[in-house]
This record gives C-alpha cells, structure tokens and sequence, in this order.
C-alpha cells in the first residue's frame, strides 16, 4: 500500500501538478504538527497569496463544480504545507484522514460532491490502494468567507534515528 517509487514527489511530478507556495497561517497557530508517524495539518483554505482562489457559499452562490475546484486548490495547499514542514514529500506514506468543512446554505445536500474534488487529488497522488476516510459537514460561515476548509492527517515514514 502507499506511493508509487519514488514518492508524492515524483508522482506529482508525473501528473504535471506544480505545488504553490504553502500558505501562512491567518492567526495564532502553526499551518503542521507532527507526531510520531502522522503529520497533523491546520484546516486549510483555498487561498492563493493570502486571498481565497474562491469564495462564497455552496447553494448560494457557488456550484458544486466551483466547490470541487475550491477543495482541490486546498489540497494542495495541503500538500505544499506538508512539503514545508518535512523539506521534501518523499517522507508521506498516504493520507489517512480527510474532513471538508463546507459553508453552504441549509438546503444544500451535495456535500460528498464537493468534498470528492480533496478526495480525487489526493487519490491521484497516492494511488487506489492508499485510500483514506473522510468526514463531511457543512456549516453556515467559514473564515474570511472560505466555501471550504481541508483538513488532514498523513501518515509518514520516520525520521532514522542518527548514531552521533
């Protein structure tokens, strides 16, 4: 189970997907964490510049389609994020944990829809085999009118403990 040789890396590489510039956290916290074997990210927006890509609200204002392309510019902020903080992505193993919070009206209903643009990246980039689960909600606002927020946990390859 996992990456193809040569990790995410080369697999985005393969897929012809350039990572933009991580970006900075908007308030008093760090954007990763990790722990052990899994690398916690903040809830990640789909800026470009400390802008949204996209914003509005699903139902609204916004289709599923605009929703889908607003996950997947967070996903790979996701993945930019994750480079950032482990220098290279040949240490991420797979994603094992995916919740998308999306702002939408109380009507809307096409939650997993918007949610499958994270969903089908990130299947791109690990592979089939490598599947994760996923956590769906919608909510009335999300920060500076984001239509979603990508939120992940990876699964990483240890650093080798050195012999000084």
């Amino acid at each position: 189970m996992g990456l193809v040789a040569g990790g995410a890396g080369l697999r985005l590489a393969e897929l012809g997907i350039v990572l933009p510039s991580p970006p900075t956290p908007l308030g008093a916290y760090v954007e990763s964490s990790e722990a052990g074997n899994l690398l916690f990210l903040s809830g990640i927006l789909p800026v470009a510049n400390r802008k949204l890509a996209i914003a509005g609200r699903l139902g609204e204002n916004l289709s599923v389609k605009e929703g889908q392309d607003a996950a997947r510019i967070a996903s790979l902020n996701a993945l930019a994020v994750a480079q950032d903080h482990l220098g290279k992505l040949d240490r991420l193993k797979k994603l094992i944990k995916l919740t998308v919070l999306i702002a939408t009206t109380e009507r809307f209903s096409e939650h997993a829809g918007v949610a499958n643009g994270a969903s089908d990246l990130f299947a791109q980039v690990f592979g089939p085999k490598a599947s994760h689960t996923r956590l769906v909600y919608g909510v009335y606002s999300l920060p500076i009118g984001a239509p979603v927020i990508v939120d992940t946990v990876f699964e990483i390859e240890p650093v080798p403990a050195s012999w000084d």
